[in-house]
């Protein structure tokens, strides 16, 4: 009988190749959400109308590009700053900015558990302003 033999350093290097795995497929399951507008929005020029959306964002660094989907059809597109939060989120939240006319602009979004929000950077206002569900 044969027995392989295995380094320390191949299993160092399998150890390795597996976590950095697991912490792609964690950050991937990270950058979708979901939406609730109870009112219509404006994001980046385009009016959402009340209803639920979708959110999916790409890039690894603290600027991401954000799509909002409906069904399968992205509505709106945005820039975004990943923002870190001293707590999770309690729910998921559209925080929006009041316009003199016409909709309100969506600025940010939070998501339920998460230590970190989107702050839309199309908008003039972050994430001070209030958050509506």
């Amino acid at each position: 009988m044969k027995f392989a033999t295995v380094s320390k350093n191949q299993v160092v290097k399998s150890l390795v190749l597996g976590l950095a795995l697991m912490l792609t497929l964690s950050a991937f399951a990270a950058s979708k959400g979901s939406l609730q507008l109870g009112n219509p929005v404006t994001v980046n020029g385009t009016t959402l109308k009340a209803g639920e959306y979708k959110v999916q964002w790409e890039g690894s660094g603290p600027n991401v590009e954000v799509s909002i989907l409906q069904g399968k059809n992205v509505v709106a597109t945005a820039t975004a700053h990943v923002v870190n939060l001293q707590l999770p989120a309690d729910s998921d939240a559209a925080v929006t900015h009041q316009n003199d006319s016409g909709p309100n602009s969506l600025s940010g979004l939070r998501f339920q558990g998460k230590k970190f929000a989107l702050e839309l950077t199309d908008a003039s206002h972050g994430m001070q302003a209030d958050a509506s569900k």
